[in-house]
This record gives C-alpha cells, sequence and structure tokens, in this order.
C-alpha cells in the first residue's frame, strides 16, 4: 500500500509596507505614511547631494585669495543656489517629511496620518517645487542670495527671480499641509490611555514645529508673490523708488525665516530625547519642562526676527527690544541641554551610533547657541554682521545641529523602517568624521569673521588663507562623514543581519509593531498603560549589554 508524504505548508510571508506591492505606480499613487516618507528620503537626499556640490564649488574657490576658479557673477549663483536647496528643500523638510511622516502615526498608535491624500499631494508639491528649481538652474540660476533681500530681487537682478520664488512658494505648501497632517493627527488619533502627558518628546517637538508651519510658512509665500507681482508689474511695495520699503521685506522675511530655524531644529531636538532616553535607559530628567520647551521655543521663535535688522536702519529702542526677546529664547533651548545632561547622569550608557550622533549634537548645539546669544547682543552684532562669523553660527545650528539630530535619527530607527541593521562600525566612522570634518569647516570660520572677513565675497586678503584652507580640508573630511552612509545603508537593504522588532530595547509604541510595520502599522489598536520612557519595566537586551560607562 502506498504511502503519502504530506509536506506541510510554508505560511506566506506577513505583509508589510515595503513588499506590499512593488510596482512603481503602486509607490506613485501610495497613501502610506510610511512610503511617503522614503519618497521624501530620497527626493531630500537627492537636493542634499545637489546642494553639496554647490558647497564644494565654493570651498574650492575659496582655497586661493584671487577669484581663479569662477567669475563673481557665477559665484553669486553659486551660494545663493546652495543657500535655497539646503533651506528649502532640504533643512525645513528632512526630519519632519522623512522620519515625522514614517514616525508620528506609529508612536500615537494611529493607523496613518489623519488626511493621506493630501500627505501625497505634499511630496507632489515638494517634487514640483525641486524640478522648477532645478530647471531655474539650468537656465541660468538666481543670483539674489538665499534671502531675496530687496530692491535687489524686485530691480536690480536680471536672473530668474520669479521662477526660483515660484519653487520654493511650492515647497512652502508641502511644508504647510505637513503640519496640517501632524497637528490633526496628535488631536484626533492617539491611541487610547496615550494622554498629553505621556506622549514621546519626539511628538512633542514635531507638534511645535507643525504650529510654526502653519502660522510662519503662509507670511513667506505671501512675501514671495509681493516680490513676483513688484517685478512684473513695478508696484511700489519694496522699492523706495516707486513709493515701496525695503525694510517691509526684511520684517516680513525674517518674521517665517527666524522661526523656519525652528522647524529644522526643533524635530532633531525631539530626535536627542530619545535617543538619550534609550542609551541611557532613562525616563528623560524634567520630562514636562523639555516637552514644554519646544511649545515655548516656538512661541518665542516668532518674537526675535528683527535681530536680523540691528543694522539695517531700526530704531535703537526696537534693536533692545529685539536683543532682550534674543536672549530669552535661549532659556527653553537651555532647559533641553540641561535636562539632557542631568539624564546622562548616572545613567548606562550604551555608546552606539546614535548616541555619538546625540552627544556631537549636543556639544555643536551648544556652541551655535551660545554664539547666537552674541549675535543678539548689539555691540558684537554690528561688528559682525554680514561676515563669517554669521555663516559659522548658522551652520553650527541648522548643520551641526539639525543634521546630526537627523542623521541620529535615521540609525535609531534604520531597522525598524528596513527591517535590517547597518554595520555599527562604519557607522561609528562616519560620525567621527561628521563631527571633527564640521568643526575643522565651520570653527576657523568664527576666527575668519571675528577679523573681518565678509560673506559672499569670491576674493579676500591674502592673511586669511590658512584659516580658508583649514575650512576647505574640514569640508573634505565632512563630505566623506555624509558620502559613508549613503554607502553602508544602502548596502544594509541587501546584506545587513535581520533586525527584531525591537534591537534596542527602546520605549515607544513604534517598537511594539514588527520591523518592518505592516501596512497599517498595528494588528489591533494598542491601548497605552505605561507612561513615558518606562525604562525601569523593559529588559536591556543582550547587544546592549555590559554598557561602556555607567
Amino acid at each position: 500500500m502506498a504511502t503519502t508524504t504530506v509536506i506541510p505548508a510554508t505560511p506566506a510571508p506577513k505583509l508589510n509596507y515595503l513588499n506590499n506591492g512593488h510596482t512603481l505606480k503602486s509607490w506613485l499613487l501610495t497613501t502610506d505614511h510610511k512610503r511617503i516618507a522614503l519618497l521624501y528620503l530620497v527626493s531630500v537626499t537627492a537636493m542634499f547631494m545637489l546642494g553639496g556640490f554647490f558647497a564644494m564649488l565654493i570651498r574650492l574657490e575659496l582655497l586661493t585669495p584671487q577669484g581663479d576658479l569662477m567669475q563673481a557673477d557665477t559665484y553669486n549663483k553659486v551660494f545663493t543656489m546652495h543657500g535655497m536647496i539646503m533651506v528649502f528643500f532640504f533643512l525645513v523638510p528632512v526630519v519632519p517629511a522623512v522620519l515625522g511622516n514614517f514616525l508620528v502615526p506609529l508612536m500615537v498608535g494611529a493607523k496613518d496620518l489623519a488626511f493621506p491624500r493630501i500627505n501625497l499631494l505634499s511630496w507632489y508639491l515638494y517634487v514640483a517645487g525641486g524640478l522648477l528649481f532645478l530647471h531655474c538652474m539650468l537656465n541660468g540660476g538666481v543670483d539674489t542670495g538665499w534671502t531675496f533681500y530687496t530692491p535687489y530681487s524686485t530691480v536690480g537682478s536680471n536672473t530668474n527671480v520669479i521662477e526660483a520664488g515660484l519653487a520654493i512658494f511650492l515647497a512652502g505648501f508641502s511644508s504647510i499641509f505637513t503640519g496640517l497632517n501632524f497637528i490633526v493627527t496628535v488631536h484626533r488619533m492617539r491611541a487610547p490611555g496615550l494622554t498629553w502627558g505621556r506622549l514621546p518628546l519626539f511628538i512633542w517637538s514635531n507638534y511645535a514645529t507643525a504650529l510654526v508651519m502653519i502660522l510662519g510658512t503662509p507670511v513667506l509665500a505671501i512675501t514671495i508673490v509681493l516680490v513676483a507681482v513688484e517685478r512684473s508689474f513695478h508696484l511700489g511695495i519694496f522699492d523706495p523708488n516707486l513709493g515701496g520699503d525695503p525694510l517691509l521685506f526684511q520684517h516680513l522675511f525674517w518674521f517665517y525665516s527666524h522661526p523656519a530655524v525652528y522647524i529644522m531644529i526643533l524635530p532633531s531636538m525631539g530626535v536627542i530625547s530619545e535617543v538619550i532616553a534609550c542609551f541611557t535607559r532613562k525616563r528623560v530628567f524634567g520630562y514636562k519642562f523639555v516637552a514644554l520647551s519646544s511649545v515655548a521655543i516656538a512661541v518665542f521663535g516668532f518674537l526675535v526676527w528683527a535681530h536680523h535688522m540691528f543694522v539695517a536702519g531700526i530704531s535703537l529702542y526696537a534693536a533692545l527690544v529685539f536683543s532682550f526677546l534674543s536672549f530669552s529664547v535661549g532659556v527653553p533651548s537651555a532647559v533641553k541641554v540641561f535636562n539632557w545632561t542631568a539624564t546622562l547622569y548616572k545613567g548606562s550608557i550604551t555608546y552606539a551610533t546614535p548616541m555619538l550622533y546625540a552627544f556631537g549634537f549636543i556639544g555643536l548645539f551648544t556652541i551655535g547657541g551660545l554664539t547666537g546669544l552674541m549675535l543678539a547682543t548689539i555691540g558684537i552684532n554690528v561688528h559682525v554682521t554680514d561676515t563669517y562669523f554669521v555663516i559659522a553660527h548658522f551652520h553650527y545650528i541648522m548643520v551641526g545641529g539639525a543634521l546630526m539630530g537627523y542623521l541620529g535619527g535615521l540609525h535609531f530607527w534604520w531597522p525598524k523602517i528596513t527591517g535590517r541593521m547597518y554595520p555599527e562600525a562604519w557607522a561609528k566612522l562616519s560620525a567621527m568624521f561628521v563631527f571633527f570634518g564640521f568643526n575643522l569647516t565651520f570653527f576657523p570660520q568664527f576666527i575668519l569673521g571675528y577679523l573681518g572677513m565678509p560673506r559672499r565675497y569670491w576674493q579676500y586678503p591674502p592673511e586669511f588663507q590658512v584659516l580658508n584652507v583649514l575650512s576647505t580640508a574640514g569640508a573634505s573630511v565632512l563630505a566623506v562623514g555624509y558620502l559613508l552612509p549613503m554607502i553602508y545603508l544602502l548596502w544594509s537593504l541587501r546584506y545587513g543581519p535581520i533586525a527584531g522588532d525591537n534591537p534596542w530595547g527602546a520605549a515607544g509604541l513604534e517598537w511594539k509593531t514588527t520591523s518592518p510595520p505592516p501596512t497599517f502599522n498595528f494588528d489591533e489598536t494598542p491601548v497605552v498603560t505605561w507612561e513615558a520612557y518606562n525604562y525601569d519595566e523593559i529588559p536591556e537586551p543582550k547587544e546592549l549589554e555590559a554598557p561602556v560607562a555607567r
């Protein structure tokens, strides 16, 4: 009698957002917040590489005192397009659009953002703005500086000012839609039991950022429209020859653009809170103060814009008021730094790659913040306005702060995003390259600015060459530090070890689902019964045991 061997059926792999449809159409028409986050990741990385290319040209030009690489007009266009790309197409969207898009629904226990189709529309607006700016660049570029200062932008420049402004206009509406989605999701779609006092600090920071996006970005949009109207129809809005007021443009522009600094930095602050809590195995010291400081930063950010205008002709009394307010905004920022430091105290610290980026963030952001207080002092501000001191300060906050936070967050949540681990040794090496390369690039610029080297000049006196050579050498090291993650993170997609659902032993709802998450995030709606950062209840995973320091 013949026997039949029954072969057990292989269970079908569980669908997640990565394997649920591989066609290009399924990605371009997706409403899954996780896929949209990856679309943003690809887009902002492309813009970062383009902006970095222009940065390389700037540093190569400044390697020698003579303007021997490009003409003055070309140099004006290069630093203008570097600034516009990095500010409006990278720094503003990078953490909210990539990490925020991916994590906000997961962290609040929702299946998606409140308005999935608007979320997809925000990405298409970003891409449309990026393509329009690329066309502007290939069609002769723009030379006004990233600030579009009038009356040069309305009557002086012969470049593509309106096209560049329209590109930034589209990118601005992308930010508005993202902010709208975050606010409604946090208010209306939190899991049962997830009260405001239990929200992760990453959510608090993105919520505050969304408020700034909603309230500030329309002002920039209106300002750019007014520039286009004056340039096209010669109406007297900003041009004094037509009865306009050029200071009005500066007030409108900086009313958005200083809060925009906090759009760039606040989400990274949220990343650092999550990373430090995980790798010290402690609840963040002063959780409520850190949470409310995010809202305070967003509010104070709208009250300090005129410290950019101390030499623009505003009254001394107005300058004194804005100087005082600029000092005040340092208080909630200092609350975060002091509370992170207190969290580190007697913590069970593990020096994983995300933690290295967190340490780098604290160091660079502190230098940027302290030099910001120097710029809030009217006497020093008058001396160093429009010098490389301002350039160094800005980059310590934006690049040293926002980008360190982004890279730390990308490494922290990469196992959750992809289900794969990356090579830790290479990741630590790249973090070191970024930190030391950044300081070698921008710290000499503090000295250059204090000695009087103006920004936006393509030539300079020979006595400034040594410091400029150091800065260019540092930029080379920094470029290596930025390129390495692109290589090993892509490598990890195919060859990286499989990550568990929670390889770091971290707290938060995003770690209670699979890696990568399923299409709708959770099989059942989670119910939160614990306080935020309950590390005393979470066992430390084996790979994080035996920490380096206690």
